[in-house]
Parts: structure tokens; C-alpha cells; sequence
């Protein structure tokens, strides 16, 4: 096996930076959440996802994708929701395989209850403090980053 290139000065603070921030970037905005509204930032995720759909659900599988997680996870996760009211599950017509998640009316209150502090916290944490430019950056950045790995098999 060949000897690994060895990450440089800058490239060692690049990943350290990012690593340790997005740590606790993502630890504020849960603790945020759980803490004025009772809901984690992982199903604030799930009924966000859910609500931008125009009839507000979402196939189990497409849905374990979109919030970059396992389909056994996110199973976890829908059951646990069920059980609070926020999410119901639904059988497909088409695909008696297929599960939908659903969005429940209390599900969406709770989103529009906790979506404020949430967007306040991501200003405060994030976005307040880079430019436009840097932004943009971080987007090319992460949806590089995102797209590469979305496409390398799971074994």
C-alpha cells in the first residue's frame, strides 16, 4: 500500500475548522430546538422536508436521502414521530413495497411553532456572520462535496 499524502498546514486547519464548527453549529441548533420547542433538529429536518411538498408527503426511501440518512434510521425516526402525532405513515397504491412519511396538522404546528427560532438560530450562527460571497462559497463548496458522495455505493 502507498504512504497517504499527508494533509498540509492549510489543508489540516481547513478540515479541523470545518469538522469542529459544524459540530457545534449543528449541537446549538438542536439544543436550540429542544429547548423552546421540545422537537430535535433531525425531525425539525423530516417536517421541513415533508411541508415543502406540495400534498406533504414523501417515500420513506426518497425521504432517508434527502436528510442524509440510513432508511433504517429514518424508519426509527418516522415510528417515534407517529407515536408524538407529527407524522403518519401511509402505504403506497402503486407499490405495496412503498411507504409514504405524511405530515399531520399537528406535525405542521409544531413546525410553524419551532421554524422561527430555528431560522434565528441559523442567522445568528451562520449566516450573520459571512458575506454573500462567502456564502455562495460554501454552497458550491458543500453541494460538491454532497453530490460526490451521494453517488458512492453504500458497501
Amino acid at each position: 500500500m502507498s504512504e497517504p499524502k499527508w494533509l498540509d498546514a492549510g489543508e489540516m486547519a481547513a478540515w479541523r475548522a470545518y469538522r469542529v464548527s459544524s459540530i457545534l453549529l449543528e449541537g446549538q441548533l438542536h439544543r436550540e430546538l429542544v429547548d423552546a420547542h421540545d422537537i430535535t433538529l433531525a425531525d425539525y429536518e423530516v417536517l421541513v422536508r415533508l411541508a415543502e411538498r406540495p400534498d406533504q408527503r414523501m417515500r420513506m426511501s426518497v425521504l432517508a436521502a434527502e436528510v442524509a440518512s440510513s432508511k433504517s434510521r429514518v424508519s426509527h425516526q418516522i415510528a417515534r414521530m407517529e407515536r408524538a402525532g407529527l407524522v403518519e405513515r401511509d402505504n403506497c397504491s402503486s407499490d405495496g413495497r412503498g411507504v409514504y412519511a405524511v405530515l399531520t396538522e399537528r406535525g405542521m404546528a409544531k413546525l410553524r411553532e419551532a421554524a422561527p427560532t430555528h431560522v434565528d438560530g441559523v442567522r445568528r450562527h451562520m449566516i450573520d456572520l459571512t458575506t454573500e460571497s462567502q456564502q455562495a462559497t460554501l454552497a458550491k463548496i458543500f453541494e460538491r462535496i454532497g453530490a460526490m458522495l451521494a453517488e458512492t455505493p453504500d458497501d
